[in-house]
């Protein structure tokens, strides 16, 4: 077996392991796609921060816009208010010094007929007075019982006024927190399904640059079937067989998917059938066999099919070099159970986890960054819309100019498409 697994070197002659080369261009290749792939991100976030900061600005504008304009429209109600107040305040003014006039008028005209029976009518004058004194305390008990009225009733009025809006906030409130929750969910549903699109079609671009002679079909949506169907073909054309490949990026493990894949592998008639998911089955880590298939996580994918590979290619070499098929059989199962085989598989698994750890990190990082700036972002977003919402509602709902980026969304049309099954 150690001639099949060593190649020599044209150059200097020196041998060493196939794995080895594999493993070393395969790390080359990775680590050049890394680095690209991290400075797109930092490219994107950078145009990120750049929008975020103009945002921001447009943000602050508006707010002194709205301030502005609420201001003004405040001192115009107010001095309004005082006019009107002041109006009131002359015409009751007006009513109550024409009543004394006419009181006092009525009085003169008593005065004189007492004094012309100033004896006669000098216990008539005294009740008189008495009379008056009381008709002027009573008016103005009057006078301040009108005015308590007409306060309690002002105040009554502005309390029913305020608790209205504050049911219609409350009520504009709900509404916008169920569709935000709606248009959630949608958001979630249109992402895992890109999420697992992204997957697969990342899954066939490893495949066909780590393996160039083999065909790498891709199995369309709404086809029955997996999602990649591998088959393996030598530098010289020959067939050696084939992979049937299911990619699932989900949050949960799901034993269906296996039973699904099996089912498929049937149909397709393929040697070996793997599930790439980023949600293993508890018990395996990285890869392993589970229940008549492989399951991998997806940076083991192409090491994975390396190993496997290599197994195919073998046995129909082995095919094609005579009789003993069930012999050639048993030394092959032989072999992919052995020890060496386990510790060639071990060590490329190895170098992919370091650079998974390495990738991980990264990922870490930049994902902090992100979540603090969204929720940066998030509050003064909410900051704003109250703001504005509780000047809308002092002012009048068409008092304030529309700021389209805080009005409520368009309905959904009446059709909806239905959701799509994340893949």
């Amino acid at each position: 077996m150690t001639n099949n697994t060593n190649i020599t070197c044209p150059k200097c002659g020196a041998e060493f392991p196939l794995t080895d080369a594999i493993s070393h261009r395969i790390r080359e290749q990775l680590a050049a796609d890394f680095d690209q792939q991290r400075k797109k991100q930092q490219a994107a976030l950078a145009e990120r921060e750049a929008s975020l900061e103009k945002l921001k600005t447009d943000l602050e504008k508006r707010a002194r816009t709205v301030n502005e304009a609420v201001a003004a429209q405040l001192e115009t109600e107010r001095r309004k208010l005082a006019a009107d107040a002041a109006a009131q305040a002359r015409k009751n003014l007006a009513v109550e010094l024409k009543d004394l006039q006419g009181q006092l008028q009525e009085q003169q005209s008593k005065l004189k007929v007492a004094q012309e029976a100033e004896l006669e009518l000098r216990r008539q004058k005294r009740q008189l007075e008495e009379a008056r004194e009381d008709l002027k305390l009573d008016l103005a008990r009057q006078l301040d019982a009108e005015r308590r009225k007409i306060a309690d009733g002002a105040r009554q009025q502005a309390a029913e006024a305020e608790r209205l809006k504050l049911q219609d906030k409350e009520h504009i409130i709900k509404d916008l927190q169920d569709q935000i929750a709606a248009l959630k969910n949608r958001a979630e549903q249109g992402s895992m399904q890109i999420q697992g699109e992204t997957l697969e079609l990342a899954l066939q671009s490893d495949l066909r640059q780590a393996f160039p002679f083999d065909e790498i079909q891709e199995i369309k949506k709404g086809e029955r079937g997996a999602d990649v169907l591998q088959r393996i073909r030598t530098n010289s054309g020959m067939d050696c067989g084939s992979l049937l490949w299911e990619a699932k990026r989900a949050k949960n493990w799901s034993p269906a998917w296996v039973t699904k894949l099996k089912a498929d592998q049937r149909e397709a008639k393929a040697e070996l059938a793997v599930l790439v998911t980023t949600t293993p089955p508890p018990g395996i880590r990285g890869m392993g066999p589970f229940e008549g298939v492989w399951i991998c996580e997806p940076v083991f994918a192409c090491a994975l099919a390396s190993a496997m590979r290599q197994g195919l290619v073998a046995t129909a070499l082995q095919r094609t070099q005579g009789t003993g098929r069930a012999d050639k059989m048993t030394r092959l199962y032989d072999y992919l159970c052995s020890v060496e085989f386990r510790q060639h598989v071990e060590g490329i698994v190895e170098s992919f986890r370091g650079l998974q750890e390495q990738l991980r990190a990264e990922q870490r990082a930049f994902a902090r960054q992100w979540e603090e700036r969204e929720k940066q972002i998030a509050a003064a977003l909410q900051h704003t819309a109250m703001l504005y919402g509780g000047i809308q509602g002092v002012a009048g709902r068409g008092a304030l100019p529309e700021i389209q980026s805080l009005a409520l969304p368009a309905p959904p049309p009446a059709s909806s498409p239905c959701p799509i099954e994340v893949q």
